[in-house]
């Protein structure tokens, strides 16, 4: 892309009503104004909140936004350039329960609060395969441990991926520390049992994924 087109974009994001694109300094200070508000001052309602971590182009959270409207949906990403396709498409479809929250998902905690969401997807993560990259790994200890303070007593983990090292590394990770493994399938479109939740939303990369017949995989668990 273009360094013309990503600026047109950041400008673009500027005006949606639905993307927040905090400060560094705001997002480390650790005041962000809607922590613990999500519900009553940007969704105005009290439904429960679920995240997409990393969430690309948003297709995800737009697409569970549309299925499930009695949840509220946050796609969060570093990169704004890439979710304006999910923020444009949930303006022009008039979508009112999906947000993007532009920043990195290791300060998470610093704009939710305890127990302030029921939910986590994580969609297609970087596996990280390299042992020196092992701390940006999404399904690590630390990262685990700062999804446990956000999520609700009973909050679940989505991890969907194409990578077999990460649902792999991830299913030795929970069974190690002893978390709560309520599903797990190494290839959901080959299984009947599949919950219709994980096949129902494709997203782009995942539509390649498919036609190069890469097995896509899935968790989902409860941190304790």
């Amino acid at each position: 892309m273009g360094s013309k087109n990503k600026l047109k974009r950041f400008r673009e994001n500027e005006t949606f009503g639905n993307v927040l694109q905090p400060s560094r300094e705001e997002a480390v200070q650790g005041n962000f104004h809607l922590k613990g508000k999500w519900g009553s001052d940007f969704f105005k309602n009290e439904n429960p909140i679920i995240l997409e971590l990393g969430c690309g182009k948003g297709e995800y959270s737009v697409g569970l936004a549309e299925r499930y409207p009695e949840n509220n949906f946050i796609g969060i990403d570093i990169k704004g350039a890439r979710f304006w396709r999910g923020a444009k498409t949930a303006v022009e479809n008039g979508l009112h329960n999906v947000g993007f929250l532009r920043t990195q998902i290791e300060l998470i905690e610093n704009f939710f609060a305890e127990g302030e969401v029921s939910e986590i997807w994580i969609t297609f993560p970087d596996p990280q395969i390299k042992y020196k990259r092992t701390k940006h790994r999404l399904t690590n200890t630390e990262f685990l441990q700062r999804y446990k303070r956000i999520l609700k007593p009973d909050g679940v983990v989505n991890l969907k991926t194409d990578s077999e090292f990460m649902h792999g590394y991830t299913l030795g990770l929970l069974h190690g520390e002893g978390h709560e493994v309520v599903y797990a399938n190494h290839n959901v479109y080959k299984n009947e049992g599949s919950p219709e939740i994980v096949t129902a939303i494709q997203t782009f990369y995942e539509k390649q994924y498919l036609e190069q017949n890469k097995p896509i995989t899935y968790i989902r668990f409860k941190i304790k």
